[in-house]
């Protein structure tokens, strides 16, 4: 297959789910399991790519709720073709992640792509869906022996939500324990420093390479805890000799 006929399946993916016509996005998915594209690659390049400007357009106020759900719809509609054919990268788990949009917010695209995105990559997620309590965060991630906590909001009021999880989750002492991403269209950078969560991410890829990175962190410090235990037992054994 030519990199142009790519570009093309790619392009109607994108413009199927811009377009919120579900037809066309099945047609598309379907072609590009027909053609040898990766599954992986057709939902990021194609089906993500047109809901990041879905979501641009109704953050813009260019569209509206009617608006989102068509594109949705039709995201969907291309999911179900071709996630089934999707491999993990790794049949070891890399990490256990807890997912779900806070209190007071139903709008779970987003979060549905990272779901996809992180299995796809190797991660066991447990998907807790929308408008998600505080305390049930905090049990599951407690509960499943959750590495991360990854939380979602399309709306402004409920940004005060994550800052619950968060405060919930230094008061438990399970902040020791977890790590935090958030993400979603009123989410910045300057609110992930202000409510202390761990990492940002600005979109579906991006929030995947923070999961990584904090993945890799946690990995480090249970290392250094072996290696400081081993030291230890080391120093003990010797006074008893």
């Amino acid at each position: 297959m030519g990199v142009e006929k790519k570009e093309e399946i790619l392009k109607k993916l994108t413009e199927a789910v811009i377009d919120g016509d579900e037809g066309k996005s099945k047609e598309g998915a379907q072609e590009a399991l027909d053609n040898g594209i990766k599954p992986y690659e057709a939902v990021i390049n194609g089906l993500a790519a047109g809901m990041k400007t879905v979501g641009d357009r109704y953050e813009c106020k260019e569209y509206f709720l009617p608006d989102l759900l068509l594109s949705a719809d039709a995201m969907y509609a291309g999911l179900n073709i071709l996630t089934p054919h999707i491999k993990k990268s790794d049949s070891k788990s890399k990490g256990k992640v807890v997912l779900g949009v806070v209190e007071g917010d139903v709008h779970d695209i987003g979060k549905n792509i990272v779901k996809i995105m992180l299995t796809a990559s190797g991660y066991e997620v447990v998907d807790l869906g929308r408008d998600v309590p505080t305390d049930k965060f905090i049990d599951n991630a407690e509960k499943e022996g959750a590495q991360v906590v990854a939380m979602s909001t399309l709306m402004t009021p409920t940004l005060m939500s994550m800052k619950a999880v968060e405060d919930k989750l230094k008061d438990t002492g399970m902040k020791d324990k977890v790590k935090t991403i958030v993400g979603g269209g009123p989410v910045s950078e300057d609110w992930r420093a202000k409510m202390g969560s761990d990492a940002y991410g600005r979109d579906a890829l991006e929030a995947i390479d923070k999961v990584k990175l904090l993945m890799g962190m946690i990995t480090t410090a249970v290392d250094t805890m072996k290696e400081e235990l081993k030291e230890e037992e080391k120093k003990e054994e010797k006074k008893e000799q």
